[in-house]
């Protein structure tokens, strides 16, 4: 697919370390090979506030309106959100504020998705991470969590309590090695859920997660190992309507949905092998081979080619990792 979404602007400062953006723009995007019409092209407007202001060494920044997904920086694992909802919903509706210091981050935001409506469901999330770095900066500290409230309409009633939670410590050896990067992450999922109307009790899914990644010479290979329950258990289940719950309910990667197999324990391993020059300061290519493994074995793969073209603001839109400079 092609994906365009240009923005523009005010910005004003203001005395006291004070910056004032509003924006707007339009998403644009098709599918490869889709039928879309002309209207279909045009997804979904930006418009939105944002506030900046220092204070000392923190910075603050809120994001109110519509806005990119990209304003999360959190280390968000994929057992949270998947690359298909990174792609296809890449902007919240509703508030983001976060806090920047020299070795740390912290963010706390919220995403109303679903007005209450005859057929539409109230939903909302209320998402949180943060990370701080240690020892010289090779220790991490972290988390991410959110809180997902998916509610009912006026066609059918009922409530699912979806709560994640996924604490981890961390160990960047990048610089110690020369290696562009080279990170070790372990961390504990946890989840909390509830169907109010047809289980009306707390399940408590979790499992712990591994992650290595290691880069030289643009080349990078990523593999996440999950143990755990399932972490799905409600996503073959369907409400009063009979509408399945699956990725209204779960946004992250549908492989952590390891009930499939009728096993109360499993093993999800996803390994990435990727190329991805940084062409130039706005031009990026990504060229990856994604595998998936669980207990029984292989399970598929993906092949991704990327071409991401990019003028962001370079002092408010960077990804923030503590340990960099």
């Amino acid at each position: 697919g092609a994906r365009l979404t240009p923005s523009v602007g005010l910005q004003l400062s203001s005395p006291g370390d004070s910056r004032h953006r509003l924006m707007v723009g339009i998403d644009v995007m098709k599918d490869f090979g889709s039928d879309a019409r002309t209207e279909d092209l045009f997804r979904e407007l930006t418009l939105y506030y944002e506030w900046k202001k220092g204070f000392g060494r923190t910075d603050m920044t809120l994001t109110a309106g519509i806005f990119p997904r990209s304003e999360m920086q959190g280390a968000y694992s994929t057992a949270f959100f998947s690359d298909y909802v990174h792609f296809y919903d890449p902007n919240l509706e509703g508030l983001i504020l976060k806090f920047r210091r020299p070795s740390a981050y912290y963010e706390l935001g919220c995403d109303w998705m679903g007005q209450y409506g005859d057929t539409r469901r109230e939903r909302f999330m209320i998402f949180a991470g943060g990370e701080a770095a240690l020892a010289d900066r090779l220790l991490l500290l972290g988390y991410t969590g959110y809180m997902y409230h998916y509610a009912g309409s006026r066609e059918v009633w009922g409530v699912v309590d979806n709560i994640l939670l996924n604490p981890y410590i961390g160990l960047d050896l990048a610089e110690k090695t020369g290696l562009q990067t080279l990170h070790f992450q372990l961390g504990w999922l946890q989840s909390m859920q509830n169907d109010r109307r047809n289980i009306g009790r707390y399940t408590f899914p979790s499992g712990g997660e591994f992650l290595v990644r290691l880069g030289k010479w643009n080349v990078s290979v990523e593999n996440r190992l999950f143990y755990g329950c399932d972490m799905m258990p409600y996503y073959d289940s369907a409400d009063a309507a009979g509408h399945v719950y699956a990725d209204g309910l779960y946004f992250g990667d549908p492989f952590y949905h390891l009930g499939r197999g009728g096993v109360d324990m499993g093993l999800y391993d996803r390994l990435e092998i990727c190329y991805g020059p940084r062409i130039a300061d706005f031009l990026r290519l990504q060229v990856s081979a994604v595998m998936h493994f669980h207990s029984s074995g292989f399970s598929g793969w993906q092949q991704i080619v990327s071409l991401v073209f990019d003028l962001p603001d370079r002092k408010s839109s960077r990804r923030h990792r503590p340990q960099a400079d």
